[in-house]
């Protein structure tokens, strides 16, 4: 286990695959960790670095009090790639990972060369909804609100699996402080413009059946981008890493043989 201290906040991360391969980065969901993407790395190109990490609040990272901003989750991200010496790498963000990926991209073009933009948002709900969640999980912490939040995460299928207790178990083991804080990152995050100025190339990543970002905000987003591209993944919902490991993969390695990366 690798913990880089960044100031005053220690970021757990995992490197993977080829330690000289050309790198990409997976920013992960809220309230899951970087054993998100376990099924996808076995599944993607040989000769790539893959470097996984917890973002503050989650997993075995630091949980400072809330509130966090985006801009500090951008700024960890940054930090970590400055001190891993990445440069020019693929970022791969779902949900919360994919605004941290829109903010990187919009802040330090020299760490990014192109961008996943897995079941995301430019902007993902409203402060209302936000502050509501928040209020929840503070009176009754995370298991007043754990069926409603799986079932938008997946499918009625996968929910009758053995699997799928392990992500449920995931969930209620994650820190309310850091959950309440990526919380507030997320209902004050706008990136409509910013996103909308980026040149970098980039796909967009949607599940059918998402219940947190439908696919139809997550093509809007991308559609910000000129030259992007957008696949949807039948029968998923806001995990297709988990649900759909083999489609997930097969997209995500033709982007990366498109851009060259492989």
């Amino acid at each position: 286990m690798k913990i880089a201290r960044l100031g005053d906040i220690g970021l757990h991360y995992r490197v993977d695959g080829d330690p000289d391969g050309a790198p990409v980065v997976f920013a992960n969901s809220l309230g899951t960790d970087l054993r998100l993407w376990d099924q996808i790395l076995p599944l993607l190109p040989q000769g790539l670095k893959f470097i996984r990490y917890d973002k503050r609040g989650h997993g075995l990272s630091t949980c400072p009090p809330a509130p966090y901003s985006m801009g500090a989750l951008v700024t960890d991200a940054e930090r970590l790639l400055d001190q891993l010496g990445v440069r020019d790498c693929v970022f791969v963000g779902l949900s919360i990972g994919g605004m941290i990926a829109q903010g990187l991209a919009t802040k330090r073009l020299d760490l990014v060369r192109a961008i996943v933009l897995s079941n995301t948002g430019a902007k993902i709900g409203t402060k209302d909804m936000w502050q509501d969640r928040i209020g929840a999980v503070r009176a009754g912490g995370i298991e007043a609100l754990a069926d409603p939040i799986l079932e938008r995460w997946f499918s009625t299928g996968f929910r009758e699996t053995d699997e799928f207790l392990a992500w449920r178990h995931m969930l209620l083991r994650q820190p309310v402080e850091g959950y309440i804080g990526c919380c507030q990152a997320i209902a004050g995050t706008d990136f409509y413009t910013p996103t909308a100025a980026l040149t970098l190339p980039a796909l967009g990543i949607a599940g059918s059946v998402d219940g947190s970002t439908p696919p139809d905000l997550v093509r809007e987003t991308i559609g910000l981008i000129k030259g992007s591209d957008f696949r949807l993944i039948q029968g998923a919902g806001h995990l297709p890493c988990v649900e759909k490991p083999e489609e997930y993969a097969a997209i995500l390695t033709e982007f990366l043989t498109a851009q060259g990366h492989v």
